[in-house]
């Protein structure tokens, strides 16, 4: 059995009420669970939240609140791993079990179902205790910088000041949309290593949202791609 577990806390500081914010003419969680829907993976969709008019809506969308998230779970500081593992844990004493748990952030309107399924498949047939959305770097790392306390420039591996972009390796980050875990076995401590499977989405469906500038950009790259009919 599968369950998806979408994190949404009513304590967003820097875009207030951004997990129901209308996003392109829905609340922006109302995507997370729709895509989860549509995947057809899972035998419950749940929202873990503190706030009541969250799960109103996630309920409206086809989720389900089996519980109210404590307060203690809800501040700036908690990980959702103990997000995660609080679910799991009421789940368990309500009798039920399940084989595969995929977190959904409820800031993912660009997540796709295709990525979910493939995930999915990809952990099922592995001995990887991970799958998780990632995506490539857009600019080699090994030629970044940082600034000094002087205001001047530092770089990170100045080794690689002469060399060619197309002669460095190509790194990638966490996107930030789902993480699957077999748990059946333990998570490993750190996600990225050899214990994880990264499903890479290309740079144009990755976009973080955590500043109204990231929303306004989330928003117009939403629109361009529906335009275009990607999405």
């Amino acid at each position: 059995m599968n369950i998806a577990i979408i994190p949404a806390r009513g304590g967003s500081k820097r875009i207030p009420h951004k997990n129901i914010k209308n996003f392109c003419g829905k609340p922006l969680i109302a995507y997370s669970i729709e895509a989860a829907i549509a995947s057809q993976l899972f035998d419950r969709i749940i929202v873990s939240t503190d706030d009541k008019e969250i799960a109103d809506i996630a309920q409206r969308y086809g989720a389900e609140i089996p519980f109210i998230r404590p307060n203690e779970l809800a501040d700036d500081y908690t990980g959702t791993s103990a997000v995660i593992n609080h679910a799991l844990k009421i789940l368990q004493q309500q009798g039920e079990s399940y084989d595969y748990a995929c977190t959904i952030y409820a800031t993912a309107p660009l997540l796709q179902v295709k990525f979910l399924q493939e995930g999915y498949q990809k952990l099922k047939n592995s001995s990887a205790q991970l799958a998780f959305s990632a995506t490539s770097m857009p600019f080699p790392i090994q030629r970044t910088f940082k600034i000094t306390k002087t205001g001047r420039c530092e770089m990170f591996t100045p080794e690689h000041f002469m060399t060619r972009s197309q002669d460095l390796e190509t790194a990638y980050q966490d996107a930030g949309q789902f993480y699957w875990q077999n748990l059946k076995l333990d998570a490993p401590d750190i996600a990225f290593s050899h214990s994880s499977i990264p499903i890479i989405l290309p740079r144009y469906l990755v976009q973080d949202i955590d500043t109204p500038e990231d929303w306004e950009q989330a928003e117009l790259m939403f629109q361009l791609l529906k335009q275009r009919g990607k999405i």
